[in-house]
């Protein structure tokens, strides 16, 4: 997995600059993984990323203590343990954690479901990135709004 810790995003906290929160992306295409990133890093986020559904279980319950993030961001189609079955268990676990989907697969029964059930946004790949920017800076209102 490529931890993205050492980019940008820690380049922001050692230059006094405040992260706008940690994003974990959660994507089997590198490419997009990297896009996304760069977005998200560049506009002051620190961002995590797992290649499954598999590692981001993994990465969030590293150690005796979870990671700690403010939005996932996750792709539906993926091996190991795919995008569905992530939400619910990080609903499950992790409540106040934001999701967003990102897939290119767009299903509107599925797009309807998950905002039914708590998802902050559906997008569809390529994402352009004031969409995506929007998406996660509403999912980071949501979160605050959950610690009131």
């Amino acid at each position: 997995m490529e931890q993205t810790t050492g980019k940008s995003g820690t380049a922001a906290m050692f230059s006094g600059q405040r992260s706008l929160g940690r994003i974990l992306v959660v994507d089997d295409e590198p490419d997009v993984r990297k896009v996304v990133r760069l977005y998200l890093e560049k506009t002051g986020y620190d961002v995590i990323e797992a290649e499954d559904g598999k590692q981001a279980v993994r990465e969030i319950k590293n150690g005796e203590n979870p990671l700690l993030v403010d939005v996932i961001l996750t792709d539906i189609r993926m091996p190991k343990l795919n995008g569905l079955e992530a939400i619910q268990f990080f609903q499950t676990e992790f409540p106040h954690v934001s999701l967003i989907v990102l897939t290119g697969f767009p299903d509107l029964t599925i797009a309807t479901s998950l905002m039914k059930n708590g998802i902050i946004d559906y997008l569809v790949k390529p994402v352009e990135k004031e969409k995506l920017l929007t998406a996660v800076a509403k999912a980071m209102e949501q979160r605050e709004i959950n610690h009131l």
